[in-house]
This record gives structure tokens, sequence and C-alpha cells, in this order.
């Protein structure tokens, strides 16, 4: 099944965001086929719809494409990272480790009523990541998290005094806490 142009445009999205840039010979007869090693792996891809993608991404303001002595050099406009950014956070999850290490991650937040949206976003999305509800803006996790928090926090614009993330061995009547993961009694 062949990938949707949604697709592609999101992988040279990520790519790029990572990479910084794309450097392919452009002279070469053999240039879609390497693009396509080194963006894609498995299913098939019609050159003609890498070409497209490329194109509409250019002509939405995603990225720049320069020509520089034989090569092609392809960059994330502002406009471009901050939508590569938004997949990076819709496809956010945390991989939850075999074994429990018993400790607790908290997070506490203290965020200004004028970022309520965002706040509002935060709370959205670590709630979609499973964590627990302690208080108002205090979460708990089970398992570590600190990286996607924290690309949580540098998405949203958050600095280190509205966002600390605690790890502690115990929680006072953490009872529920333990259901709530499915580790009680199982891993207590």
């Amino acid at each position: 099944m062949a990938r949707s142009r949604k697709e592609i445009s999101k992988k040279i999205l990520n790519r790029l965001l990572i990479s910084g840039a794309i450097i392919i010979a452009a002279q070469s007869p053999y240039f879609w086929l390497n693009f396509y090693k080194n963006i894609f792996s498995g299913r098939p891809i019609f050159k003609k719809k890498i070409r497209d993608t490329f194109y509409n991404l250019k002509k939405r303001g995603l990225i720049t494409i320069e020509k520089k002595n034989r090569n092609l050099y392809m960059f994330l406009t502002e406009e471009g990272k901050k939508e590569a950014g938004k997949y990076q956070i819709n496809d956010l999850e945390i991989k939850r480790p075999k074994k429990w290490d018993k400790k607790w991650r908290l997070i506490i937040f203290d965020i200004p009523e004028n970022f309520k949206i965002k706040r509002d976003l935060f709370r959205g999305k670590i709630k979609e990541l499973g964590f627990y509800q302690l208080q108002k803006s205090v979460w708990a996790y089970p398992y570590p998290c600190e990286k996607e928090i924290n690309i949580l926090k540098g998405f949203l614009g958050f600095r280190d005094k509205n966002l600390i993330i605690l790890t502690v061995e115990k929680i006072e009547n953490s009872e529920n806490l333990r259901k709530f993961f499915n580790l009680y009694p199982r891993e207590a």
C-alpha cells in the first residue's frame, strides 16, 4: 500500500527537524532513489508523489530548497519547524519498561493565566499520555518520562520555573495510584 502525501510530508518534515538539512547530489541519475533510501524504508513509493510533496511543502512555505554547486539543500523554514514540532508532539508517547523501578515521576507546574491555552494543551497531552492527576497542577506517572515532558515543555515554550519534574520513591496513600497504573498488587 502506497504512502499518502500527508505521511510523506510528515516524514520529510520530521527528518529535516532532526537533521537540520538534507543534502543530495542533484545531478545524480539516482537522485530520487537515493532520497527515498535516505528518508523512507519499507513500502514502495512513486517518484512523482515525492516530487509533488516537495512542491507542496515549498508552496506552503514549510521548506526552502537551494541549489549550490551540484547539490540540493533542503531546510525547514520557521513555519516548517512549527509544523514539524506539531507532528512530533502528536506522535509523542512514553515507552513503558517491562518492570517498574518503584519510583514515581511527579510533574508540578505553575503556568500563568496569560498562557491558559498552552497550559490547557499541556494538561490535555499529559492526560492523553496516561498521567494521573493528584492535584490541579500535580500529575504522577510511574515510569521514566523526563525526555518526553521536556520535548513538550520546549514545544510549548515553558521555562524551568513553570514546570518541575520530580522523581520520588514514596507517595503517601498511593493505593489508588497503583490501581490506576495496574501496579497493585502485581508489582507492589
